[in-house]
């Protein structure tokens, strides 16, 4: 028997139960998001009760893709920018926020453009996430409820 065969197999386990403790299983969705600009009342969820939106202005409309005919409203997201889709090193690095649905994005007031976005995120979500200052209003985001 080969003498370095034993520190190889001990080397390899303990590599694999490194791989084992570093690894991240992910229940993240992939999409996109726009910037959603003020007046932000009414709402297709809450109308223009103010107190629908969070003091921390952490909020967002949902796109087709979540809306599920108005289920999300009120739901909790976790939200990070993963990438710009026109603008290099727009997002924030290792910011990570806590979003609510508050709305559809599926009619007034938002452009066309912003039809087929996953969710339209209010200006202060958007900014936390996103440098803002780059004029990127699309990001791709990794989201989760």
């Amino acid at each position: 028997m080969n003498r370095s065969q034993p520190q190889f197999q001990r080397l390899f386990l303990m590599f694999l139960v490194s791989l084992f403790f570093h690894f991240h299983t992910s229940y993240s969705d992939v999409g996109n998001a726009a910037l959603y600009s003020p007046p932000y009342s009414p709402t297709a969820c809450y109308g223009s009760d103010a107190s629908q939106f969070p003091s921390s202005n952490l909020f967002a409309a949902a796109g087709d893709g979540i809306w599920n005919d108005g289920a999300a409203c009120g739901r909790l997201y976790l939200v990070r920018c993963i990438t710009s889709t026109s603008t290099p090193y727009t997002c924030n690095q290792n910011q990570t926020i806590q979003i609510k649905i508050v709305g559809y994005i599926g009619g007034a007031p938002f452009a066309h453009s912003t039809y087929k976005a996953t969710m339209v995120l209010s200006n202060t979500a958007f900014g936390t996430i996103a440098n803002s200052s780059t004029g990127s209003s699309y990001i791709s985001i990794e989201f989760e409820q």
